[in-house]
């Protein structure tokens, strides 16, 4: 398998893509391309790029071309085993899933005025009704996952799987941004960012040379 992602330091999907790839267990070739470069455009109009038009994650396995970052991990789950993504009891499976399809589908607000940037940090002073509410719903969440169903270890659902893939950027975009969150919410940013395959990207991240400028002039 060979897994195509834009730069770790700003593509949150890629961090999903790449992060389900390591969860499957199974072995995968990454291939990195600078998001908006020259290289990026000619990657478009070459086949590796297809069918996605030019998005990433890529996930090609065989013959196989599957993108869009929960198309791969639920593309996984069937290679490997759902257990290994989702939660086995079936309250907690239904409430991961829901999570997971809410941040696939929502918080556009909070995606464009705190875009990815695992390098940086910044006390983000303007910050709209809608971002404000954007990260109280995902505490809210948070919470009620962990109470719930997170008795067995640090993560959203006790161990590590789907829910906390999706919500991994989350957590990079809170320590960005210096957003101030619960101790709960802490405890469980701290695991996330101490997980092994967190720090490996986190350190690919500082020492990309790539700069997007668009992404650095957020709050400055």
């Amino acid at each position: 398998m060979k897994l195509i992602i834009g730069n770790k330091n700003y593509s949150s999907w890629s961090l999903r893509g790449w992060l389900a790839a390591k969860q499957s267990g199974l072995s995968f070739e990454e291939i990195t391309v600078p998001m908006l470069g020259e290289q990026w455009e000619k990657r478009k109009e070459a086949d590796d790029f297809q069918p996605s038009s030019g998005k990433v994650p890529i996930l090609w396995d065989g013959d196989n071309v599957i993108w869009d970052s929960l198309a791969i991990l639920e593309y996984l789950a069937d290679k490997v085993g759902r257990d290994r993504f989702w939660p086995k009891d079936e309250s907690a499976r239904g409430m991961a899933r829901a999570m997971v399809a809410e941040m696939h589908s929502s918080y556009m607000s909070l995606r464009g005025e705190m875009p990815m940037n695992v390098r940086r940090r910044i006390q983000l002073q303007n910050v709209s009704d809608q971002t404000r509410a954007d990260v109280v719903r995902i505490l809210g969440l948070w919470a009620e996952a962990r109470a719930r169903h997170g008795s067995a270890g640090p993560f959203l659902f006790g161990t590590f799987g789907a829910a906390d893939i999706f919500y991994a950027p989350i957590v990079s975009r809170f320590l960005t941004y210096g957003i101030g969150v619960p101790g709960f919410a802490q405890s469980y940013m701290q695991a996330v960012w101490e997980h092994t395959w967190m720090e490996e990207w986190i350190a690919s991240s500082e020492s990309e040379e790539w700069v997007i400028e668009q992404y650095e002039a957020v709050g400055a």
